[in-house]
């Protein structure tokens, strides 16, 4: 395990190969095996209104705006269906913060997922979380056990942008403060229930301030040892208000890097995702040998970065292809990164 300022320095560092090869080491470490796994799943956007106006997100509609949705649980349940014929297993189900969304709903939709499809439900994200509770007049705690209960299975990391109260009062001061996402994350793994964690990088935020995010991820993990992953990717300028502020995203450079010291720096953590949505096909198979052990999802359906600019798109089997020309053995897996899928 390195030191906070030892991964500063890193990251400062010129030797790009050099940061490479060290969270080669630890993914070797870890993954001895060679696989690279990928999972075929989908993300439903099941509103897109929302109350938050977080400066870096394209996707969302204010309340009563023309373009804004919410979809039919009927529309929600035939997607489903269109995932599960492509052989999917799980589905990221997250949406914008709504103000008239009380939990009965979440119930009812989850409870009718689960009577009609055997699918794995990771859904809801901390801000989602913790706005549910709000409207609801529930506690935290509360809140997550009903969804458990309903058919929630794990939650994903989204809403975590930096973990760091000055880069959030910047980009998205209605949103949930740090301590929120640290909240929902510790109580779901109290209750027994699986979460990842994400950074979304360069809104302008300065090294010590990610390394911020990566203190409180990995104290997190060091007492309760309840992310599966960490998946981090950059902000996409395009079509943000943000955008005008941030004259330049992050490069493929910063992006390697900053996956290899995720590597390096979360070794308490088994998995970190190496992503094509933002970077590519190409930077994300060079992220293979920076430490990434997992390149995600073939994503049958995606919303919100691509509203912000990115139209990357990837089929299973040119995933499976990027994996072995990089040397390595395809694997599908399933939400909890269990790859014991026979190919």
């Amino acid at each position: 395990m390195i030191t906070r300022s030892q991964a500063i320095d890193l990251f400062r560092s010129d030797d790009l190969l050099a940061i490479g090869k060290e969270a080669d080491t630890v993914r070797r470490k870890l993954h001895p095996d060679g696989v690279v796994s990928y999972i075929i799943d989908r993300n439903i956007n099941y509103t897109n209104f929302c109350t938050e106006y977080c400066s870096f997100c394209a996707f969302y509609r204010p309340m009563g705006h023309k373009e804004g949705y919410i979809l039919p649980i009927e529309t929600i349940l035939d997607k489903i269906q269109e995932t599960v014929d492509l052989g999917g297993t799980g589905i990221l189900m997250q949406g914008g913060l709504h103000p008239d969304l009380k939990i009965e709903w979440y119930e009812d939709l989850l409870r009718a997922i689960k009577a009609r499809f055997d699918i794995w439900c990771h859904c809801f994200s901390a801000p989602e979380l913790v706005n549910i509770a709000d409207v609801s007049g529930l506690s935290l705690r509360d809140t997550i056990a009903r969804l458990r209960d309903a058919g929630l299975d794990s939650i994903p990391g989204g809403g975590a942008e930096i973990l760091d109260e000055d880069v959030r009062y910047r980009i998205s001061r209605l949103k949930c403060s740090v301590q929120d996402w640290i909240d929902v994350h510790r109580t779901a793994h109290a209750l027994g229930m699986r979460t990842t964690a994400t950074m979304m990088f360069g809104t302008g935020e300065t090294i010590e301030q990610r390394m911020n995010h990566f203190d409180i991820v990995r104290q997190i993990q060091e007492d309760t040892g309840g992310f599966t992953a960490f998946i981090p990717w950059f902000f996409q300028r395009e079509y943000t208000s943000l955008g005008r502020f941030v004259k330049q995203e992050a490069t493929s450079v910063e992006y390697l890097k900053m996956l290899a010291l995720s590597r390096i720096y979360l070794d308490n953590i088994l998995n970190v995702q190496a992503s094509w949505v933002t970077p590519g096909l190409k930077v994300c198979q060079l992220g293979l040998r920076f430490g990434g052990n997992d390149v995600g999802s073939i994503m049958i359906e995606e919303n919100v970065v691509s509203a912000a600019g990115t139209h990357h798109r990837a089929t299973e089997e040119q995933l499976r292809r990027l994996i072995r020309d990089a040397g390595f053995i395809p694997k599908q897996r399933d939400t909890l990164y269990r790859t014991y899928f026979l190919n």
